[in-house]
């Protein structure tokens, strides 16, 4: 049986459509905005900070900074913000009252330190540190000086990952027992991501989104990692295939494959339940399937032996009256992560990406690494 299926309303804050707003628009602040200062005008920065930033009026780019002065240059021609010619001048400007960190990997924890230091509040990109034991001294500093401390785990707002949420919700597919999820393909890489020395590898790029995404699943602590690291397509020296095994405490495991290497994609979501099943294939189409256990006929177990696949013994089999449901979902970039941290730092609503998670994200990264050799 086959049916559409009818989605329940998502409740977004923001549409993608705000990117293409006219100019005016953009420069639209309100009063109690947000004053931030950008450090890092790469990719993660420009390209998907500063998207959002300015055209949300809850917030204010008032300065940026990058080692290449250029950079700096065109994020004050696109946002109108001031440009500085060193970090710590960035960290000595008094409007700035966010400073988010968006540099190499290698370099989120000693510029973290030493924002909180300068009394600022600091959201930090993924991943926040390169093993736990950054994670704790950033999260032990904070603590000490008294000031805010985020990690862009932004993905938790991402369409797919709502949708599975939405699903698991409706009890549809019943009690989960295990978790899929995919991300990658055939990558001949080359930029500092495949650089052991500034963070490079697929375990510190997608690794936090994915496996933050699976310990929200299967339980918010890992009890068991078991991972193996590969350099497959890519150039340097750090991995481009990740596989790793998660069991939460709830006893759920996790199956996460991030690869550089892999020239036919996997579905990148798979939800297994007891009463059937959920994916997101690659063209963002969902697949939902499961069956009502009040009409489905109780088995009891028998000794019998049956005679062949084509003559069952009568009773030892039932047939399922499963449904279908199929529909595809349109991953557009959610400024909910955004929404929040201002509502956070203005109204003090809690930050729905704790600091407890963000460390069990690094935790288990730190456990993946110490498993290999690479």
């Amino acid at each position: 049986m086959q049916r559409k299926f009818r989605k329940d309303a998502f409740v977004w804050y923001l549409v993608d459509a705000m990117t293409v707003m006219q100019p005016k628009m953009r420069r639209r602040v309100i009063k109690d905005a947000l004053r931030v200062g950008l450090c890092g005008i790469g990719r993660a920065g420009l390209n998907m900070a500063r998207d959002h930033l300015t055209v949300l009026p809850q917030f204010k780019i008032v300065a940026g900074f990058d080692i290449l002065q250029d950079r700096a240059r065109q994020l004050a021609s696109l946002c109108g913000c001031d440009v500085h010619t060193s970090f710590q001048q960035l960290l000595a400007d008094p409007r700035i009252e966010l400073v988010i960190i968006a540099t190499r990997s290698n370099e989120h924890l000693p510029m973290t330190l030493e924002a909180l230091r300068a009394g600022k509040d600091v959201l930090v990109e993924k991943p926040m540190a390169l093993d736990v034991a950054g994670a704790d001294a950033m999260i032990a500093a904070a603590r000490k000086l008294g000031r805010r401390l985020f990690v862009r785990h932004n993905r938790r707002f991402d369409v797919p990952f709502q949708t599975a949420l939405q699903v698991l919700k409706s009890g549809k597919i019943g009690k989960l027992f295990a978790v899929q999820l995919r991300q990658g393909g055939y990558q001949h890489r080359a930029d500092w991501q495949t650089l052991k020395k500034f963070g490079g590898g697929q375990l510190l790029n997608w690794g936090p989104h994915l496996i933050d995404w699976a310990l929200q699943l299967v339980g918010p602590k890992a009890i068991d990692v078991w991972a193996d690291l590969k350099r497959i397509a890519a150039a340097g020296d750090a991995e481009d295939h990740v596989k790793l095994m998660i069991r939460g405490q709830s006893g759920i495991v996790a199956d996460i494959e991030i690869s550089g290497g892999a020239a036919i994609s996997q579905p990148p979501w798979l939800l297994l339940g007891d009463r059937g099943a959920f994916m997101i294939d690659s063209q963002h189409q969902c697949r939902l399937r499961y069956f009502d256990p009040r009409k489905v006929r109780r088995l009891k177990a028998s000794d019998a032996t049956p005679q062949g696949r084509t003559d069952p013994i009568s009773g030892l089999r039932g047939e399922i009256p499963w449904v279908e449901e199929v529909w595809t979902i349109t991953p557009a970039k959610s400024p909910a992560f955004w929404v929040e941290l201002y509502k956070s730092i203005r109204r003090g609503t809690p930050f729905p990406i704790t600091l407890a998670q963000a460390r069990e994200t690094m935790r288990v990264i730190s456990m993946a690494k110490k498993q290999t050799d690479f």
